[in-house]
């Protein structure tokens, strides 16, 4: 079987999982990520998992001021070479062609990783479908993910955070109530790795390193193929119940400094989802269960007539 995504031997076993490093694809003009297929996909979806606003926003974006764009949807995914946009279509694995994409794509991240790596599980997958020019501030994702260039440039700034400089442990904490846009200051960008990434160009994202993005002279479409081993999972797991403590007055200390209290948190929180994810299988239900647990801001990808 021809692998989609090329893991380099030295790479994985040098670097894989703890930082970052290049790879190559042969997706390049994919049926999958072509607009009209894209603008098919974004139609079969519940409204919370698309996000779109403005592209023209800085590394350094407060959430509370980002621009929107005054297209719909479809509108915005048709018109990409030219309305100045940003747009990540989520979770497209409820997509059964994008399911058995993703599953293919993991098969070859797990076969270079060989037998004795983590398990690969809870994948998922993120397109971004970007107009010139755009930028994705400064964030960190929950996940392990290699980041696929399909169509136009990209400009990948990597910032390794071990000792918690540039994000500290109270930012990296879990909650739909928190905006993933984090502080960001120019001077940050001294530590910065930056990947430029063309047609066929990816690279592996470690759990967790601070980065942000911006696109070239042509409008992008890229998609992060996402997954969680079992350790991420536990360490999301404290992180969620850490910052749902904060939020009641009591700040937690870091994941691994107190481990019998890590397994408390861990076992609460498999309770709690246990009773509550029944009452997510509907984008109405989720809305609601955001808002109601976690107030207004977790429905934050809403504009106010949605």
């Amino acid at each position: 079987m021809t692998a989609l995504i090329t893991m380099p031997e030295n790479q994985m076993r040098d670097k894989f999982p703890n930082a970052p490093f290049r790879a190559r694809h042969d997706l390049s003009g994919h049926p999958l990520f072509a607009l009209p297929r894209l603008i098919e996909l974004a139609r079969s979806m519940d409204r919370d998992r698309i996000e779109y606003c403005s592209g023209d926003v800085e590394p350094n974006q407060d959430p509370s001021t980002v621009p929107g764009i005054d297209l719909s949807i479809e509108e915005t995914i048709r018109r990409i070479e030219d309305c100045q946009a940003w747009m990540v279509i989520k979770n497209v694995e409820h997509d059964p062609e994008y399911q058995q994409f993703l599953k293919s794509c993991l098969a070859d991240v797990a076969r270079a990783a060989g037998p004795d790596a983590e398990s690969l599980e809870d994948f998922q997958g993120f397109i971004f479908v970007s107009s010139a020019n755009s930028t994705t501030p400064f964030h960190v994702d929950a996940e392990q993910n290699v980041l696929l260039q399909i169509r136009g440039d990209k400009y990948l700034h990597v910032f390794e955070n071990e000792d918690r400089d540039l994000v500290s442990e109270e930012d990296l904490e879990i909650s739909p109530s928190k905006h993933r846009n984090q502080e960001y200051r120019a001077e940050f960008e001294r530590r910065a790795e930056v990947f430029e990434m063309a047609e066929g160009d990816a690279v592996f994202l470690p759990y967790m390193w601070p980065h942000w993005v911006r696109t070239g002279e042509r409008y992008t479409v890229s998609i992060a193929v996402t997954w969680k081993t079992p350790s991420v999972k536990r360490l999301n797991k404290i992180r969620f119940m850490n910052a749902t403590l904060r939020k009641l007055g009591m700040p937690q200390r870091a994941p691994g400094s107190v481990p019998v209290l890590d397994g408390i948190k861990v076992a609460a929180y498999d309770a709690a989802r246990f009773v509550i994810e029944p009452l997510r299988r509907s984008e109405r239900s989720r809305r609601l269960v955001r808002q109601v647990l976690f107030g207004r801001k977790a429905n934050y990808y809403y504009t106010e007539s949605q």
